[in-house]
């Protein structure tokens, strides 16, 4: 009977520390993007034209409220948090291990949700128990 495996290899690991060093360079771009749109003081200088504030747009919104663009900021944050957070587990070799069952999170999982620490069987059993 073959041994179930407890941890990603040196190799996978790296694949998932590229994938999720891409996302990293993407996430803080973006942040530092709507930090400035929060930050903007009524100038009229390239912020208003930049391509990355126009995606922002793409809802039909002529203008992104200082209050829209501080929450998507601190969501933001936190995703930059969690992402450097799977570096460190990465580093560590506990990467995409469950912190509930200690069972292995599937590729397919850390490839969409590169910083997930549950399988989605954990998250639906804390979920029903109603914790986090």
């Amino acid at each position: 009977m073959a041994e179930e495996k407890v941890r990603y290899s040196d190799e996978e690991l790296a694949e998932f520390k590229t994938i999720i060093e891409d996302m990293l360079t993407k996430a803080k771009a973006e942040y530092n993007t709507l930090r400035r749109v929060v930050m903007h003081n009524g100038t009229n200088d390239i912020e208003d034209t930049s391509p990355s504030f126009k995606t922002v747009e793409d809802d039909g919104a002529n203008q992104l409220s200082k209050e829209e663009a501080s929450q998507l900021a601190q969501r933001q944050y936190k995703f930059i948090q969690n992402l450097e957070s799977a570096l460190v587990r990465i580093e560590n070799k506990s990467y995409g291990i469950c912190r509930v069952t200690g069972k292995l999170i599937p590729k397919e999982r850390l490839r969409l949700v590169p910083h997930a620490t549950l399988t989605v069987e954990a998250k639906e059993m804390l979920s029903r128990n109603g914790k986090n």
